[in-house]
């Protein structure tokens, strides 16, 4: 890892309402807020979750029936990585000489993903996350990312990160880029405290969840939701009940340094964006105190177990590294064929021992018909 303890830069940290759901009035939108960030100096702009083409509030308002063709729009207005849409982006940040992390809704084949981009000053993507597991009805618009998406970058500025909305509260998933030394952690989160009834708790939940994981991660996060406008809410209000459930407003921005104090913010309730100087020597501060993957664990009592496989449609049954290659990772590997063989060996061993032949012939062929099974049949 390098040595960023030197620098001193600025950030920014956006909150910002979509225009439900016109990829290209959002990209409009999203460029405008970069160039913005830029001329203010930043190096580093995020913007919130699903800025393009807008979060899917309708998903929490009504059946699948009713909002079929709101999924429809949002569907086909999300967007492809690499498309147009990412080229505009990416030429915005090396136009600017800026870096941005920004939220979208990924379209891979027949599936969305909530993802966070990751681009570069020079207008390069360096990286994407896809949320690994969509919140509640969230699952009806969204598939689940896996973790091959699970990375810190190295960058010029430092070692960046992101994570989605409540992505922030699945504590072993935070740790593991706690354990890939991130110093930069983008947040990027929906207003949903524009939502009736979660104007206290998803506030509250935002704040405690990014100051946290500042606290023990000793990193910076640049933390960012959106808001809802009038115009959102007129879209999305087709009936009496759906009144009830949504207003303008929402939003808990902030940029946080490493132990959990605010630099900046918190921006609630309306659109704007956040500045503050990052200090890279602030993360020696907490480093006299504790390092929760170095002097402060103890990986010899809890560890962590990591699954860095990405997930497979097809898979080559003739490979033994591809047996049990499943939605949820590599469940049989070289290693574990290995270490069944050499226990097969050594039960053996015991029965020849115990003079029984006809166990060992049993045996035997067992260990045959299981090394056909795991190299394809040859």
């Amino acid at each position: 890892m390098s040595d960023y303890l030197s620098q001193k830069f600025t950030v920014a940290a956006v909150q910002a309402s979509s225009i439900l759901y016109d990829r290209e009035k959002c990209l409009e939108k999203a460029i405008s807020l970069i160039e913005e960030s830029a001329k203010q100096g930043a190096q580093l702009v995020v913007l919130p979750e699903s800025y393009i083409p807008g979060y899917p509030y309708h998903i929490w308002l009504g059946t699948p029936m009713w909002y079929h063709e709101l999924f429809k729009e949002w569907f086909l207005n999300s967007v492809e990585v690499p498309s147009k849409t990412t080229d505009a982006l990416c030429e915005a940040a090396r136009r600017n000489n800026i870096f941005v992390v920004i939220g979208i809704s990924e379209r891979d084949g027949n599936t969305c993903y909530n993802t966070i981009l990751f681009i570069d000053n020079k207008g390069k993507i360096f990286g994407k996350h896809r949320k690994l597991m969509p919140t509640h009805v969230e699952r009806v618009h969204w598939g689940m990312g896996d973790g091959s998406y699970l990375n810190v970058y190295d960058t010029d500025l430092g070692r960046i990160s992101g994570l989605v909305c409540w992505e922030h509260t699945m504590d072993l998933v935070r740790h593991s880029l706690i354990a890939q030394r991130s110093q930069l952690h983008c947040a990027v989160w929906v207003g949903f405290s524009s939502m009736t009834g979660w104007e206290t708790l998803f506030d509250m939940s935002t704040e405690l969840a990014a100051r946290y994981h500042a606290h023990v991660g000793e990193c910076f996060v640049i933390n960012s939701q959106s808001t809802v406008d009038k115009d959102n809410v007129e879209k999305l209000m087709q009936t009496d009940y759906q009144k009830e459930w949504i207003k303008p407003g929402g939003g808990w921005t902030a940029i946080i340094a490493p132990g959990g104090s605010i630099l900046a913010g918190p921006l609630k309730g309306e659109e704007g964006i956040l500045y503050a100087e990052v200090d890279m020597k602030m993360i020696a501060d907490m480093a006299h105190w504790h390092d929760a993957t170095g002097h402060y664990s103890r990986p010899d009592v809890t560890s962590l177990l990591l699954n860095r496989n990405p997930y497979q449609v097809t898979r080559d049954l003739n490979s033994i590294n591809n047996i049990g290659n499943s939605r949820f990772g590599n469940a049989l590997d070289q290693s574990s064929v290995d270490q069944v063989m050499n226990m097969l060996k050594q039960l053996e061993q015991k029965i020849l021992n115990n003079d029984s032949e006809e166990f060992s012939k049993k045996l035997s062929k067992i260990q045959r018909e299981t090394v056909q099974l795991f190299s394809g049949g040859k």
